[in-house]
Formats: structure tokens, sequence, C-alpha cells
């Protein structure tokens, strides 16, 4: 699993400060402070192990980039980094913006998996995974690329024209159990984003419209019960909040939990 390194910017309860890059450790606004940890049902959400206090460190992605890229390929020839968390938690915008942040020392995005696209509807929220393993994780294990169908919402059918996945020295796979247990030990990086429950559900709505809500809660259930069972959040090696309060350029940083 990748090494993270040292922080670029800093919250946390004991020093009671943040400090972001580039500038002095005596730099403390209060406010930012108080606006991230005011508030213990939201560190309780952020870190549901202990309900504790949460340190949270600002990051860059092109960092992360550096280091996916340092470290070992386990899937075949290709570096596998898992971005998972419950829905709504944020996890297709960084997968987007760790894949912007790798196309320049790659000359090139990599390929990017969600696993919404794999789905065969709501009832197949973690069922969907051999068709994940048999069409792209597979052929990458011996270093030829992968095809999928992607499942159209929409029509309820998954569609006829394959989408490749080419060989690549990294592949993302993004979505609610991209990081399960079976695959760990093919990942060179696990991330898991997280989010409070009541603004993960605000953004589904919002995004989908309130008419998916029967459905959702039955998601959230279904989720929470194979987080729990998998320890997807204590396996990872990166633990993101996706949904932070402190002023940072949420563009080229993100703000990682420990």
């Amino acid at each position: 699993m990748a090494h993270l390194g040292p922080p670029i910017g800093m919250i946390d309860t004991d020093r009671q400060g943040y400090r972001g890059v580039d500038e002095p450790e005596s730099i403390t606004p209060p406010a930012a402070v108080a606006a991230y940890f005011g508030h213990a049902p939201r560190e309780a959400a952020l870190n549901p192990g202990t309900g504790g206090p949460t340190v949270a460190v600002v990051e860059a992605y092109a960092e992360l980039a550096r280091r996916v890229l340092a470290g070992p390929a386990r899937l075949g020839r290709t570096r596998l980094v898992a971005v998972d968390g419950p829905s709504g938690a944020g996890k297709s915008r960084f997968a987007a913006r760790l894949a912007d942040a790798l196309a320049g020392p790659l000359g090139g995005r990599p390929p990017v998996v969600h696993t919404d696209d794999l789905l065969d509807g709501w009832d197949d929220q973690v069922t969907f995974w051999p068709r994940l393993d048999e069409g792209v994780l597979a052929p990458l294990r011996v270093g030829e690329p992968g095809a999928y169908r992607r499942y159209s919402w929409v029509r309820q059918c998954f569609l006829p024209r394959p989408v490749w996945v080419p060989v690549a020295p990294v592949l993302v796979v993004e979505g609610v159990s991209a990081a399960r247990a079976v695959v760990r030990p093919e990942l060179t990086l696990a991330v898991f984003v997280t989010a409070p429950a009541s603004l993960r559900l605000a953004r589904a709505v919002a995004r989908d419209g309130p008419e998916i809500l029967p459905e959702l809660r039955r998601w959230h259930d279904g989720e929470r019960a194979h987080f729990a069972v998998d320890e997807t959040a204590t396996h990872a090696d990166l633990l993101v909040d996706g949904a932070p309060t402190l002023p940072y350029d949420a563009d080229r940083y993100y703000v990682r939990l420990r």
C-alpha cells in the first residue's frame, strides 16, 4: 500500500490550529478550527469508530499522484487505485481530480471505471463484482485490455457497445465497495471518502430528485451493512473528508482525516 508521506497543512485538536501551504505554524485562523471541530455530531460522523476528535491534513493531488506512481503495480503491470465510500460522499469528484493529477506524469489521463456503470439496477449494490472482475480486472492481470458494458439507468439495461479499459500504468475504480476485501492484495492505494449522512442524502436528492428516496434509503442500509462487515474504512490507506469546512483549494488539494 502507498505511504502517505508528510502533510501539507494540518488541523488538529492538540494544536487547535490550521497551517496552510507555505504558512508559518504560528498563523492560526480560529474560525476555521471552530467551524471544523465545533460540533461533536460532525466529529462522530467523520470518525465513527470512536466519535472522538479528528485530525485533518491538507494534501495535494499532485503529490498523491507521485506516490501512486512510485508504488508497486499489483494488478499485472497496473497500479490499481480504489476510491470507496458511501453514496454522496464525494468519491467521483476525488477520483476525477486524482486522475487529472495523474495525467501530467503519465502523458494522458488514466482510465476511470465507475462501479455504478456496472450495476444491474438498485438491487445489484455489491453483487456486481464478478462483472468487474471477469471483464476488467482478470484481463489486466495477464496484461490484456478489459471491457465492460455500461448500464443505462434510464433504459434499465446494459448498453450493447463495450467500454474498453486499456492496459495502463494506473487504473482508478470508483464506487461503493471498490476497495472490498477480495481486491485488497491487488491495490496500490485504497481510498475511503466519507461525509455526514445528512449531507450525503441531501446531495443525492439534489442530483437525482426526491423520487429516489425509497430506493436510496435501502441503498444506505445496504452500504452501511457492507462497510461494517468488510471493515473498509479500517483497511483504507487514505481516509478523505468529502465535505470539509476549512478553507482550501479543492481543485488542487484534498483533506485527509486521521
